[in-house]
């Protein structure tokens, strides 16, 4: 494995930096930092997603299919089933007075994926806006505790998004990190400054080079989308013929297999071509904490809210360090290693706005106010986006 850095940039010196080894990923978990922990059976390993054959690719596809809200609303009564993983991963909202008694006294640190989770999930994610009612709720839940977004897409293109100067943001699956250019309020170390940390440099060039050939290779599928993320190259297959799949896959196959390398991996819809290092959404959590000074602290309490495949990465750091939890944003019963879910609402949100008014009331009562309003424009965004036809 290549030799991963964490470059500082000293906001007082005009871009000078400085560069030193990034912290040794064997470090032991802190102990008694309030994991909310919930006995369910063993959740199921999924195979490798690299592909390098025919059967790959056809189980690949299925588990595209499987994962897709479209593909699985035409499937029979899933009541059973449903209720069965609710009893496993219940409601974030229903488990709300378990979660304040888990995160008092603790400094809560939220983590939160884009697409999905901040977003509705659209065909064209150059499209993917975040509502101006959710940038309202995000700017408050930053105010009260350290926010970072960590999600798969180019770290500048969520932040023209966000627009949101104070959060962290951990672009291309981690591998592209940055906080707020100054010092963070939350942070414990005085000296500390602005961080940069991109473990995945040296791939930069081979990344352009994959993305180009992809373009150069797909066009002939209608409805493919290629997406340079960076450290990463995301093939959108949402606006592509199901029947396409397979073939759009071999193409993929075709121009990934001269890349030792990297590796595939799949989201919702999409498949991501990424460097072969070490390091994924849950080691991005973990070094955010550490930058934060809460490395080996048991008075923190992180909190990853996500929807993808990607953030179970997120999901099992929590269990390994014992602290915090994971909240899976899911309108289906699928495997996680998150503790909680949230699902369509039953719930208006009329209460949002009165809600946000206690906010001024008691910094620890005011950030469980911060989780609970964040929850519910989660859960409202996830009812839109399966309703059809929206203006």
């Amino acid at each position: 494995m290549t030799q991963q850095n964490v470059v500082v940039c000293n906001t007082k010196s005009s871009g000078d930096l400085s560069v030193f080894p990034a912290a040794s990923a064997a470090q032991k978990p802190p102990v008694g930092g309030g994991y909310i922990s919930i006995s369910r059976r063993p959740r199921r390993v999924l195979k490798n997603l690299e592909i390098n054959g025919d059967n790959r690719i056809n189980a690949l596809v299925e588990s595209m299919r499987a994962s897709s809200p479209t593909h699985l609303m035409s499937t029979p009564s899933l009541t059973e089933e449903h209720s069965s993983w609710i009893l496993r991963y219940p409601s974030a909202l229903d488990m709300f007075d378990e979660i304040m008694k888990g995160s008092k006294g603790k400094q809560i640190v939220m983590f939160l994926d884009y697409d999905g989770t901040l977003s509705p999930i659209v065909e064209d994610p150059d499209r993917a806006f975040m509502s101006n009612s959710m940038r309202k709720t995000v700017r408050k839940l930053a105010r009260y505790f350290p926010t970072a977004i960590v999600t798969g897409r180019c770290k500048d293109k969520v932040y023209n998004f966000v627009r949101l100067a104070e959060l962290y943001y951990a672009g291309s699956h981690g591998m592209d990190i940055k906080g707020p250019t100054r010092t963070s309020k939350y942070n414990r170390d005085s000296n500390a400054e602005g961080v940069l940390f991109q473990p995945a440099s040296e791939f930069l060039p081979m990344i352009d080079e994959v993305y180009q050939q992809l373009l150069d290779k797909t066009k002939s599928t209608p409805g493919a989308k290629v997406e340079n993320n960076k450290f990463c190259v995301s093939v959108h297959f949402r606006c592509v013929d199901e029947k396409k799949w397979t073939e759009l896959l071999h193409q993929v196959q075709s121009v990934l297999k001269e890349y030792p390398k990297l590796r595939l991996t799949q989201g919702r819809k999409v498949v991501e071509i990424r460097p072969t290092i070490k390091w994924d959404k849950g080691k991005a959590l973990e070094f955010l904490l550490e930058s934060l000074g809460f490395a080996n602290c048991n008075d923190v309490f992180p909190i990853y809210i996500g929807d993808d495949r990607t953030d179970e990465d997120a999901f099992k750091k929590l269990r390994d360090r014992g602290q915090g939890l994971g909240v899976l944003v899911s309108k289906f019963p699928k495997d996680t290693s998150a503790s909680y879910s949230l699902q369509e609402p039953n719930e208006a949100s009329d209460g949002i706005s009165s809600t946000l008014g206690g906010m001024e009331t008691g910094i620890h009562a005011s950030t469980l106010v911060g989780i609970y309003v964040i929850i519910m424009y989660m859960k409202l965004h996830i009812r839109m986006q399966y309703i059809p036809n929206l203006p």
